[in-house]
C-alpha cells in the first residue's frame, strides 16, 4: 500500500490520563481494541515491550485468534532471547496468524529497563548485538542450509529452522532509533525505519542522514519510513486547542496521583538517556507549536517520552499535516490518542480516509502525467 497506519495493541485502558485500575492484562479489552482497529482501517498494531509488561508475542498469538486482517506487530528486545529461538518462535507466529506476523527490533533506550532483565551492555554495544541479531533473524528465516554465525554477541554452528514463515521471503523488520549507532544499525538492515514525531525540519534532516547511511551500506533504497505522533481531534480548531489543554491537565492529574500511572513518565528533572528523547526536548525548546498542527506541550510534561508529540486539529486539519511528512517521505504513520479505544475509532474513522483518498488522487495524477 501507498500509506499505512499503525495503532498500539494495548493490553489495558490505562494511557497518560488515565491511570490503570486493574490488571496488566484485561483480555477483553485487549481484544475490543485490536479489533476497533481492524474494523477502522488501521493496517497494523504494535505490541509494546517492557521490562514488567504481559510478553507481546502471546498477546499476539491471543489477538490473531480474534482479528481477521490487521498486521500484528511485535516489539522485542534482542537481549531476552537467542536469536535462533526467536526465529522459529515468530516463524511459528506467522503461521499462528496466517501470515500477519511482524517483528519490531528494539535495541533499548533505558539503561535502567535493560538491566532490569539483566542487560547491563553499553548502548553503542547493544546496537552492535542489535545487528548481529537482525541479520540472523533473516537468515534463519530464508536458509534452507545449516549455517554458521561467528559475531561478537552470537556464535553458533550449524543452525537450520525447519519452521519458515509462512510470508515469503520472510515478514517486515522495523526498528527505531536516533543517534549515530542507530542510523547506521537501522538503514542498513531494517524494513522499517521508526522515528518519533518531530517538526518538519528534524524530520528531513533525519531522513537525510538516513539516506545517506543506506548509501554507504550499500542499498539502493532506504527503508520505509514510519512516524508517531498523538492525535487530538475536534469539529473545530478551537475546539481541538481546548481538547488538548485540558488532555494537558489530565497528564498533570494523573502524575500526581502516583501509582500505576508513575511509572509512565521519566523524570523531567534528568536529561534522557535517548537520542530520540533528546531530539524532541529540543524541539519543546523551540516552542510548543510547529509547522501546521504538532503540540510539543505533552513531549515537556512527560520529559521527551517517546511517542509524545500531538497533532491537534479537526480531521482535516491532522490529515493534512499527516501529507506534509508524505511529501517528505514517510509512508507509515503510527497514531495512539490519549483516550486509546476512542481515539483509534475517532482516528480510523475520520482521518484515515482523508489521507488515502488524497495518497490515492496524487498517485492517480502522476500515473495520468506519465502516461500523457
Amino acid at each position: 500500500m501507498p500509506v499505512e497506519f499503525l495503532g498500539i495493541a494495548g493490553t489495558n485502558p490505562a494511557s497518560e490520563v488515565t491511570p490503570r485500575t486493574g490488571g496488566a492484562l484485561d483480555l477483553e479489552y485487549t481484544a475490543k481494541l485490536a479489533r476497533a482497529h481492524e474494523d477502522n482501517g488501521w493496517d497494523r498494531i504494535l505490541f509494546a515491550y517492557h521490562s514488567g509488561s504481559p510478553d507481546p508475542s502471546q498477546v499476539a498469538a491471543y489477538v490473531a485468534g480474534k482479528t481477521e486482517r490487521i498486521n500484528l506487530v511485535v516489539a522485542h528486545r534482542p537481549n531476552v532471547a537467542y536469536p535462533t529461538l526467536t526465529a522459529k518462535t515468530f516463524a511459528t507466529l506467522d503461521h499462528l496468524s496466517g501470515g500477519r506476523f511482524e517483528v519490531h527490533v528494539i535495541t533499548g533506550g533505558s539503561t535502567a529497563d535493560q538491566a532490569a532483565e539483566g542487560d547491563f551492555l553499553a548502548k553503542d554495544d547493544r546496537y552492535g548485538r542489535t545487528r548481529e541479531f537482525i541479520q540472523i533473524l533473516k537468515q534463519a528465516w530464508t536458509s534452507d542450509e545449516r549455517f554458521d554465525f561467528a559475531g561478537k554477541h552470537y556464535q553458533f554452528e550449524q543452525f537450520v529452522a525447519d519452521i519458515k514463515p509462512l510470508q515469503q521471503p520472510r515478514p517486515r523488520i522495523s526498528f527505531g532509533g536516533s543517534s549515530a549507532a542507530a542510523y547506521a544499525v537501522g538503514a542498513s538492515e531494517a524494513d522499517i525505519f521508526a522515528l518519533w514525531g518531530e517538526p518538519l525540519a528534524g524530520t528531513k534532516e533525519q531522513l537525510a542522514t538516513i539516506d545517506a547511511e543506506a548509501s554507504k551500506a550499500g542499498r539502493v533504497d532506504r527503508p520505509t519510513i514510519q512516524i508517531a505522533f498523538r492525535p487530538i481531534l475536534a469539529e473545530t480548531g478551537e475546539l481541538a486547542w481546548a481538547k488538548a489543554e485540558r488532555i494537558l491537565g489530565r497528564i498533570k492529574d494523573a502524575q500526581a496521583g502516583g501509582g500505576a500511572a508513575r511509572g509512565r513518565y521519566r523524570d523531567p528533572r534528568k536529561t534522557p538517556e535517548n537520542a530520540g528523547s533528546q531530539r524532541l526536548l529540543k524541539a519543546v525548546e523551540a516552542g510548543e507549536r510547529h509547522d501546521r498542527a504538532l503540540w510539543t506541550a505533552p513531549t515537556g510534561l512527560t520529559g521527551g517520552g517517546g511517542n509524545s508529540t500531538a497533532l491537534v486539529g479537526t480531521p482535516e486539519t491532522v490529515a493534512a499535516a499527516l501529507l506534509d511528512y508524505y511529501d517528505l517521505g514517510v509512508r507509515i504513520f503510527s497514531a495512539r490518542g490519549y483516550d486509546i479505544y476512542d481515539d483509534a475509532v475517532d482516528f480510523g474513522r475520520y482521518v484515515i480516509p482523508l489521507v488515502r483518498e488524497e495518497v490515492a488522487r496524487r498517485e492517480n495524477a502522476t500515473r495520468e502525467d506519465l502516461a500523457s
